[in-house]
């Protein structure tokens, strides 16, 4: 604010000698500093007018650079933030009936940063760390941006050469703060809100300023002559919905003295013209459509977030489980080694004692060196899937973390039920009368019994998802904007047909004020006839063939829809009914093992009979883990398909309950 004080006090000093340097010099002081000479009147009335002018002069300065002091690069930014953050609030009540927190500034300390800095990892520029550790270039406009901020993730703990360990909680939370495609998203609808802002502008009073101080000096004849013009504007202009245009302008010409005949003048003019279209361009409905598209895109792309947000979600959990899954697998891996290798000792001393044939020796040592690939080939798809999924929820993929195995576990529960129940189902339910040889055969299909509270009626699900689909819910909007376009590309057919008018008002010689009697009016009715329209033409054309576009948008869409819908159900009943016959194999791989242990043992088998066992108990233990996991996910993406998992600011989910549908209701 100093700053700013020197340049007013500057600014008016600058005025105060260049107005008593021009004025008449019968009212200037005399260099020794005689007292002024006797004027007339008129004159002194005169300069009277000029130091009202020169007051109001130093009013404007000083309210100018006091706006340039508050509208710094910070303010403007400051105020843009503002306008789309309300767009957004208000857009978003109206697309989804509901508000949240919505903001595109990154916090500075997001996870991605921290483990780059806490576990010493390696990066080529500050731009890995983010925009606020940039060293600013020359001319930088605002030195605190961007302000560090605070992330949700700030809780999850990072140590020094440890690995951070996630929950499926966490990687959701990570994911949203972290990932670069989820921050573009959010950019998008906030980019979308400013162009709604600027279209807007089009319809408000726009105010503008100018003003201009010209020195002019002329040489050419016996002496020189100069002069100082100086004049300032000031104008408003509106258009407004229908199509009509307002202007109107002020113009003061506030100084044209000349220093050496001592006359001054002051000149006053004011002009307003307004346009009205009356054929082509004319309506509410063409003149407003660019601000009606406008509003539009600020909701569609709020649905398209809204959509992302829930298939992000899904995607992360989907590779999560993914990572589990394959942990799993190296652990089964890892005891199936262990087991192979001890078959090999036990083989090994077999034959030393000739108990067993050398042959037999060779299939066990094949069988570890077998287990023993499986279990490293196992480690390495572990860790490419593990980079993967750092990369999916936006860290570094060399950076150290873990993933919390309780997740599985949880999913494993119904699993564990299902083995714990046919292992303690008794002989005697689970034997049957043998059927004979010649009997028909009965094949037994998959049944709904035990099914899922998700596993609903196909005509319900789809109609659901044809009520929440936000992505079709655009595309029904396509199809009306593509009708309104045709509407306005028709319109440019016409002829054009404008009433125009203007009115410019001088001052008046004796009073200096405006006077109408003095002004000019002009009045102006243009047709531009139909003639020439090729482009017109073809862009109308164009746009019945856009609306049968979008309309065929609309019906893939819906076919698209109901496809996904319907492979989610079976795909939900495959794995629920996969998840029971993997439990089935696994309690039968374990008995086998156990047998097959104890018939090699009393030399009833061959050692290629038990190394056969157990590597089908591997499978099936790999199989069981991967019906469960096909089960959860097939869950996921049903409620994502039918768009009703709903997902919020930070990430985490809330999953539909089945009990909220009306049934009667989606079966009519």
């Amino acid at each position: 604010m100093n700053k700013i004080s020197s340049i007013i006090y500057g600014a008016n000093a600058i005025i105060t000698v260049v107005v008593e340097r021009v004025r008449s010099p019968e009212t200037s002081h005399h260099a020794n500093g005689a007292f002024p000479k006797i004027v007339p009147e008129k004159v002194i009335m005169k300069n009277q007018w000029l130091n009202k002018f020169y007051l109001l002069i130093s009013i404007l300065c000083l309210a100018l650079f006091l706006q340039a002091g508050c509208k710094t690069p910070a303010g403007y930014r400051s105020i843009a933030d503002k306008t789309a953050t309300d767009v957004i609030h208000k857009k978003q009540k109206e697309a989804l009936g509901c508000t949240e927190e919505f903001s595109i500034d990154r916090p500075g300390d997001i996870l991605r940063r921290r483990l780059l800095a806490e576990q010493n990892l390696p990066y080529s520029s500050s731009a890995s760390l983010g925009t606020d550790k940039l060293q600013p270039v020359k001319y930088w406009p605002e030195k605190a941006y961007p302000a560090p901020g605070t992330s949700k993730d700030a809780n999850i703990l990072v140590e020094s050469a440890k690995a951070v360990k996630l929950s499926l909680i966490n990687a959701l939370q990570v994911g949203a703060y972290n990932n670069a495609e989820y921050q573009s998203q959010k950019e998008a609808v906030f980019q979308a809100a400013l162009g709604l802002d600027l279209k807007r502008q089009a319809f408000r009073n726009i105010f503008s300023t100018q003003a201009k101080s010209m020195f002019n000096a002329d040489t050419t004849g016996d002496s020189t002559v100069k002069n100082i013009d100086t004049s300032g504007t000031a104008g408003v202009t509106r258009s407004l919905k229908n199509g009509i245009d307002l202007s109107g302008a002020l113009a003061v010409d506030l100084a044209k003295l000349l220093t050496q005949g001592g006359s001054s003048t002051l000149g006053l003019s004011a002009d307003a013209t307004v346009s009205i279209p009356l054929l082509r361009g004319a309506g509410k409905h063409i003149a407003s459509e660019p601000l009606t598209q406008a509003e539009r895109n600020v909701v569609y792309q709020i649905w398209h977030f809204e959509r992302f947000k829930r298939t992000f979600a899904v995607n992360i959990a989907r590779e999560y489980f993914t990572v589990l899954r394959q942990m799993d697998s190296v652990a089964n891996a890892q005891d199936n080694y262990r087991s192979a290798i001890a078959s090999a000792r036990w083989s090994r001393r077999r034959a030393d004692a000739g108990r067993i044939r050398e042959i037999e020796v060779d299939q066990a040592m094949q069988r570890q060196l077998s287990a023993r690939n499986s279990w490293i080939s196992a480690q390495a798809q572990l860790k490419d899937r593990l980079d993967s999924f750092k990369i999916t929820i936006g860290l570094p993929t060399d950076a150290q973390i873990e993933l919390d195995r309780n997740d599985l576990e949880q999913l494993r529960g119904r699993a564990t039920k299902i083995l714990e129940q046919i292992r303690s189902t008794p002989k005697s339910e689970k034997s049957t009368k043998p059927q004979n040889a010649d009997s028909p055969i009965e094949l037994v299909p998959a049944s709904y019994e035990d099914a899922g509270p998700l596993e609903m009626d196909e005509s319900v699900a789809i109609k659901l998802a044809l009520e929440h689909r936000l992505d079709l819910y655009v595309a029904i909007g396509g199809v009306y904007d593509a009708q309104r376009n045709v509407v306005v590309k028709a319109d440019a057919l016409r002829a054009e047909l404008t009433l125009g008018g203007s009115t410019k008002l001088a001052d008046d010689d004796k009073d200096d004020s405006l006077n109408a009697k003095g002004g000019k009016h002009t009045a102006l009715l243009s047709l531009d006839l139909p003639i020439e329209r090729t482009q017109e033409r073809n862009e109308y054309r164009n746009s019945l063939i856009e609306l049968e576009q979008s309309t065929r948008t609309v019906q893939n869409l819906e076919d698209q829809i109901k496809l996904s819908i319907r492979n989610e159900l079976r795909s939900l009943l495959e794995s629920r009914e996969s998840l029971k016959i993997q439990a089935e194999s696994v309690v039968v791989a374990e008995k086998r093992v156990r047998s097959s242990t104890l018939f090699l043992e009393a030399g009833r088998i061959e050692i290629r009979d038990l190394l056969d066992a157990q590597d089908a108990l591997l499978s099936a233990q790999n199989l069981l883990t991967q019906a469960v996991v096909n089960y959860r996910l097939a869950e996921l993406e049903l409620q994502r398909d039918i768009d009703v998992l709903k997902v919020n600011e930070q990430g985490l989910w809330q999953e539909f309950s089945p009990e909220e549908i009306d049934y009667v209701k989606h079966k009519e």
